[in-house]
């Protein structure tokens, strides 16, 4: 990783990788590893039901290696970057893409929950209402406040962050860390800094052995959930479950036409590229489960490694877009189901509230009933016992969400590369057409120094091959 390639080794590298039987692909396996949880969950629903450790325990080996690896991404690329007032940069823009995007999801999500009115002719009579199975579902936590979430990002304990697994807690050190080295000078940490590129290394093998038993992870995931739910839920909530579905559907054609004009991202191939991650994230229902395989995708496909560490992580908490559509919607399909119909003034309240209770919501369990509890009980037009509404519907929208956060969070990725120069487009192509990537920092020196400056930092931030 460390020395220029030879000549034979580059023109390898250039040369398109042998085609690998059908059988051997990923994308294939946890294909059918997903239809056949959904066949087993829905011809055999106790058997299904009872294969959920498949799938908790693939995420649980994920999240073994997600806070040291975002920990020595961050820290390496921001490194290699060697520039403090970038970084602080990135972090900026990311926070204002989130932000922009976050308020566009809720509004059209108002919109579509206007124009659909999906909870129409319910008519739910409060006093049938339990509050119990909402206890059940998010426990007795009350929602962060603003101030609350934003003291929650500094972690009062370095080892505690990476204990308990906080993705905002983990970024906030490693940003200090990241920090602190290129204060001190690149040359003085060079141990540090060789060590830490070692142990990324080592990280990344661990995630290819985890990466193996994906669709055995999958199949488990989709058993249980159509075991648990079944397919005849569909119905109950069709007219809630097809709204947001065409909401998501829209919203991806509008990241499409985002992904395209600036950064000139073709997103259809980045999704072909990006496969394997899309399909085990719908299949998991789990964006958590991809974060590091996802993060090693674009890191290949031209964004700077230091912009993926900072924006990826981040995302996961600030610009859940699925998430937010989800919110909306279904908070007008709970006030017309008790016959209520928000006017202007408190549909821009409740923007305002989901705008503070949606974020941190990636890995809370029950976050988005605790969103919507927060929400119901600042307007006071419906019970909260009514979210509990919601439960039987939840889990049929977490394809919806997972895609649409996903989705969203990558081309936050490319945008904000983008805007801070750290983008290369080439590299994006080479990727897609499935050429390898991989670069050394000699060989980035010596085409910087032969072509003149190049488009951002991201030209002497080496990438890590995604295949092994």
């Amino acid at each position: 990783m460390k020395f220029p390639p030879t000549a034979v080794a580059r023109e390898a590298s250039s040369a398109p990788a042998a085609k690998k039987p059908l059988y051997k692909s990923l994308f294939f396996q946890i294909l059918v590893a997903v239809c056949l949880g959904i066949g087993i969950g829905h011809f055999w629903p106790d058997l299904g039901s009872a294969l959920r450790p498949l799938g908790d325990g693939f995420i649980q080996l994920i999240k073994m290696i997600i806070a040291p690896l975002i920990f020595l991404v961050i820290v390496t690329g921001i490194s290699a970057v060697g520039d403090v007032k970038a970084v602080g940069r990135v972090g900026v823009k990311a926070l204002l893409y989130f932000t922009g995007a976050t308020l566009f999801a809720l509004v059209f999500g108002l919109v579509v929950g206007n124009i659909v009115q999906p909870g129409a002719g319910l008519n739910i009579d409060p006093n049938t209402l339990s509050q119990d199975a909402l206890n059940a579902k998010t426990g007795t936590a009350p929602p962060k406040d603003a101030g609350a979430f934003l003291l929650g990002i500094i972690p009062t304990s370095v080892v505690g962050a990476f204990a308990s697994n906080s993705l905002l807690q983990v970024l906030c050190f490693s940003v200090f860390f990241g920090a602190a080295i290129v204060v001190v000078g690149r040359d003085r940490c060079l141990p540090v800094i060789n060590l830490l590129e070692t142990v990324l290394e080592l990280f990344f093998k661990i995630m290819t052995w985890v990466m193996r038993v994906a669709p055995v992870g999958a199949f488990g995931a989709m058993a249980f959930i159509i075991g648990q739910y079944g397919l005849g839920s569909l119905s109950t909530y069709a007219l809630l479950i097809a709204a947001c579905y065409g909401a998501a559907i829209i919203f991806i054609a509008l990241l499409f036409v985002v992904a395209w004009v600036y950064p000139r991202v073709p997103l259809w191939q980045f999704i072909k590229y990006s496969r394997e991650e899309f399909l085990l994230a719908l299949g998991t229902a789990s964006t958590e489960s991809v974060l590091p395989r996802i993060m090693t995708k674009l890191t290949n496909a031209g964004c700077s490694r230091a912009t993926t560490g900072l924006v990826v992580p981040t995302g996961y908490s600030f610009n859940l877009d699925g998430a937010a559509l989800y919110l909306s919607i279904s908070l007008l399909f709970l006030a017309q189901a008790f016959g209520h119909n928000l006017d202007l003034g408190q549909q821009l309240v409740a923007l305002g509230i989901l705008m503070l209770t949606s974020k941190g919501m990636a890995g809370v369990p029950g976050s988005a009933f605790l969103a919507l509890s927060a929400t119901a009980g600042a307007l006071g037009i419906f019970p909260v016992a009514g979210v509990a509404l919601l439960l039987g519907a939840d889990r049929l929208m977490d394809s919806m969400r997972v895609s649409v956060n996903l989705l969203g969070n990558c081309v936050a990725t490319f945008v904000v590369a983008k805007w801070e120069g750290q983008f290369d487009r080439e590299a994006m192509l080479r990727a897609f057409r499935g050429e390898d990537t991989e670069v050394t920092e000699n060989e980035a020196t010596e085409s910087t120094t032969a072509a003149g400056p190049p488009e951002g930092p991201s030209a002497v931030v080496p990438a890590y091959s995604s295949r092994s």
